[in-house]
């Protein structure tokens, strides 16, 4: 669990990454001493306009400390999310973050195991993945069916696919922080 203080870091780390993306310039964040933010986590930077989503990129896993993956997903969140053209100035004043910490990936054979609100689903058959984090279901009000169907239609595939037993699911849990 991050502190408040570190919480308010990473949102002032993500947001900063974004500005400086859009402005062209560099945007290095200062080193963190504290343990929470020098760990290896994987995390998902969300970013919302207008309360509709606007960019959501992440890593299940990092090579480099909590900090500085905020701050390359926002980045990367802003800019490269191929479902939405890049943010431009004209979006810095419109803008609100959500950055969700995760927690390593557990395979599971059965879905039963799988706990709605606290659980994202990471979905791989062949070539295909889909994820979709804890909160998406209890954001759309989904059961856990419905879940897993959804998260089979983001991976490219039927939505029955979940039922299969060469498609390999994963679940995992997240921190969730928001402005």
């Amino acid at each position: 669990m991050l502190s408040k203080n570190e919480a308010t870091d990473l949102l002032k780390i993500a947001r900063n990454a974004i500005v400086h993306q859009i402005k062209n310039e560099v945007y290095l964040p200062d080193a963190k001493k504290e343990t929470a933010l020098n760990s290896h986590s994987g995390c998902f930077v969300t970013i919302t306009q207008n309360g509709r989503l606007r960019g959501c990129i992440g890593n299940f896993q990092s090579q480099q400390p909590l900090y500085k993956e905020v701050a390359a997903m926002a980045v990367e969140a802003a800019s490269h999310d191929p479902r939405f053209p890049p943010m431009s100035l004209k979006d810095l004043d419109n803008f609100k973050l959500e950055i969700t910490i995760l927690s390593p990936l557990e395979k599971i054979d059965d879905t039963d195991q799988i706990q709605v609100g606290t659980h994202g689903i990471y979905m791989i058959k062949g070539y295909n993945r889909g994820v979709l984090l804890p909160q998406v279901a209890t954001e759309y009000g989904w059961d856990k069916e419905q879940f897993l169907q959804q998260t089979c239609i983001k991976a490219g595939l039927s939505e029955k696919s979940w039922q299969h037993p060469e498609t390999e699911i994963f679940i995992f849990s997240g921190e969730i922080i928001h402005e």
